[in-house]
């Protein structure tokens, strides 16, 4: 069987973390490839923080075209409405009945997993890969798997990833401030970003009213 990551997120923007992360899971999972999936209408957050699908998924082409083994899929961009991550797996199961699927998490994602719609069909549809990172003790992070184990019969692996301070929420706040954010994004995503001045807040607004 084929083993396919899933790295699925806003991306909001892609930053270095996430494709740490990707390349951790796919090292110590023995991936064959990951697939980078950024989100459509996010149902548990604000839409007007989150820049359109298609410049969303131009940063992520961008950030992971010198790695053979990471590729782009559009599929929860390109659906209508509000994306849920069971339909998106449950869908990639029934396209490809061979491939064994392992859905890449943040640490704090393993505590919120609950709340998100049909946890149990998550569950189902796949392996969780589930980061482990300094915020979060690895012993909180085995009694919650277990938690999750018991529960929904979830399978669930650890990855040893390291720390790292980024996030998509400290870049956006920084592009406001006018501050650097060189080496946080790969260098083809910052040049993107400064070129088309995003996270201004003249340039959100303009997307708003678009």
């Amino acid at each position: 069987m084929k083993k396919i990551g899933i790295m699925g997120g806003t991306f909001n923007p892609i930053h270095m973390g996430h494709l740490i992360i990707a390349e951790k899971a796919r090292e110590q999972a023995a991936l064959d490839k990951i697939l980078f999936m950024p989100s459509g209408i996010p149902y548990m957050k604000d839409c007007r923080q989150v820049l359109p699908g298609e410049i969303r998924t131009q940063m992520t082409e961008l950030a992971i075209r010198s790695n053979p083994f990471f590729s782009v899929s559009t599929m929860e961009v390109d659906r209508k409405g509000r994306t849920y991550t069971y339909e998106t797996l449950e869908t990639l199961r029934e396209q490809n009945p061979d491939a064994e699927y392992y859905f890449i998490l943040g640490a704090d994602s393993l505590w919120k997993v609950e709340a998100w719609k049909h946890p149990e069909r998550i569950f189902a549809a796949c392996r969780i890969l589930a980061a482990v990172r300094e915020e979060k003790s690895t012993e909180d992070m085995e009694r919650q798997a277990r938690h999750l184990k018991e529960t929904y019969n979830a399978d669930i692996w650890l990855l040893q990833t390291g720390h790292m301070e980024i996030s998509s929420s400290v870049i956006r706040n920084l592009c406001k401030e006018n501050k650097s954010i060189r080496y946080l994004v790969p260098e083809a995503v910052y040049e993107y970003i400064i070129q088309n001045k995003l996270y201004k807040n003249d340039m959100n607004n303009e997307i708003e009213k678009s």
